[in-house]
């Protein structure tokens, strides 16, 4: 009888009523403020043709590694190793682009360049997985341990091999490799076309000023669309949910706890790797400092999102609204100089402590207070 009251009482629940108990309302309705902000304050710049180009950078550069850490917190896990595996992954393939492939075995093309990265850096978070599934150690101790162990290796290879902590200069493979133009290139040009066909893309000249989206916008679209139809339509999704919920439930019915946890792992690992190969196709350089702090961003914009820390709760969607806003704020200051940068981590630390009390409310009205 319980439960036909309460099916009865969902039925009865305006449209409105709905969208507020999902865990993405508050991020959405802070996004829009955001954007509506932004706009006013910098008389359209910041979504102009350039404009809109270089915060959808920013946002895909985020989103693609917040889309990773949300998935792992979702499951109950932390992955503080991601800023680090970004900074070593961008040294692996710069450093192949530039002195050759290891062993003396001849020169690296892109593609080369990113297999031998990916191989190497989904082998660390399979590392870090095992690691944690099988110590029964936190996740926040074993990645932080990586998280040093990494950097740490990524500056020790740029002095002993490059004799200097940065790589710049690498030929422009964009021009000469269909694999490095699809990681770095530019995308969705039509878009540009349509959107701004009465003008407002031309230069003095005459010339077409903004051809299009940076590749990484393409990829964070592909990486969260493919986590959300894991986790919305699968087994596989119900299997993460229910590990991070309480993961010996889930093992009494059969989930195979430590194979989702090390899996995870290998997929924030896979993020920063692609986060790490866009930049350097794009900008063809690399440097030990790329990727600091960004496992901290990651998170953040996961739990503003609407994931909870303590696992088995969150949404993609939500995470892909915390990513726009936090990237928007990151790169207000360009769009409103009389902005001091510094404004930015005030917003996001007042951001993430509303967002944790608001996810858990929500997560009460969803759950009835469990």
């Amino acid at each position: 009888m319980r439960d036909r009251s309460e099916s009865d009482r969902l039925k009865k629940e305006t449209w409105l009523q709905r969208m507020m108990r999902r865990p993405e309302i508050g991020t959405f309705a802070v996004m829009i403020i955001i954007i509506a902000s932004l706009a006013l304050a910098s008389d359209g710049r910041a979504f102009n043709a350039l404009g809109l180009k270089n915060n959808i950078a920013i946002v895909a550069q985020f989103g693609i590694i917040a889309t990773g850490a949300a998935m792992l917190m979702i499951a109950g896990e932390f992955d503080l190793s991601i800023g680090s595996m970004i900074g070593f992954a961008g040294m692996s393939m710069a450093m192949m682009l530039k002195w050759g492939l290891p062993f003396g075995l001849g020169e690296a093309t892109p593609f080369m360049a990113f297999a031998i990265t990916m191989a190497m850096t989904l082998g660390f978070g399979w590392i870090i997985g095992t690691v944690v599934v099988r110590s029964g150690l936190s996740s926040f101790i074993v990645t932080l341990a990586f998280l040093f162990f990494l950097r740490g290796l990524t500056e020790v290879c740029y002095r002993w091999i490059n004799q200097s902590t940065q790589i710049s200069g690498l030929p422009d493979y964009k021009e000469t490799s269909w694999f490095a133009d699809f990681l770095g290139g530019e995308v969705f040009g039509w878009f540009y076309d349509f959107w701004f066909f009465a003008g407002g893309n031309v230069n003095r000249r005459g010339e077409q000023w903004v051809e299009g989206f940076d590749a990484r916008f393409l990829w964070w679209l592909l990486i969260a669309f493919a986590a959300y139809y894991v986790l919305s339509r699968t087994r596989v999704g119900n299997w993460i949910f229910a590990t991070g919920d309480s993961k010996e439930s889930a093992r009494a019915n059969g989930v195979p706890v430590n194979s989702v946890k090390i899996g995870l792992f290998m997929f924030t690992a896979f993020c920063a790797t692609m986060f790490a190969a866009c930049q350097v196709f794009d900008t063809n350089t690399s440097d030990a400092a790329k990727g600091n702090l960004m496992e901290l961003y990651a998170i953040a914009i996961a739990v503003v999102g609407g994931t909870l820390m303590t696992g088995g709760f969150g949404s993609i969607v939500g995470v892909a609204f915390g990513a726009v806003t936090v990237g928007l704020v990151a790169n207000a200051v360009f769009f409103i100089p009389w902005i001091d940068g510094s404004w930015f981590r005030v917003f996001l630390g007042a951001i993430l402590l509303a967002a944790v009390f608001a996810n858990e409310s929500i997560r009460k009205r969803i759950t009835g207070g469990i």
